[in-house]
């Protein structure tokens, strides 16, 4: 009965997904979320996790140039040799 239901959850969530899904950061997320998972017992809630948390960095890594805040580069200063 598990294994029916698992099988009807995994079949519903490939059908609701878009055909064009972009997993960039997804995959490695969930296989290092799904490893870590497992050692504690909740290898799907840690794919799940990490899916979630790899998506989002791959997101903030992604921002324009022009979204992000302009901060002056400040040259160091050379204190001048005392003779």
């Amino acid at each position: 009965m598990r294994g029916l239901i698992v099988s009807a959850l995994c079949a519903g969530a490939l059908l609701a997904a878009p055909a064009a899904a972009e997993a960039k950061g997804c995959i490695k997320g969930a296989l290092v979320g799904g490893l870590a998972g497992h050692a504690v017992g909740h290898g799907i809630l840690g794919a799940v996790g990490g899916c979630a948390a790899g998506r989002a960095l791959a997101n903030r890594r992604t921002v324009t140039p022009a979204a992000r805040p302009m901060v002056p580069a400040v040259a160091p200063t050379i204190a001048p040799a005392v003779r």
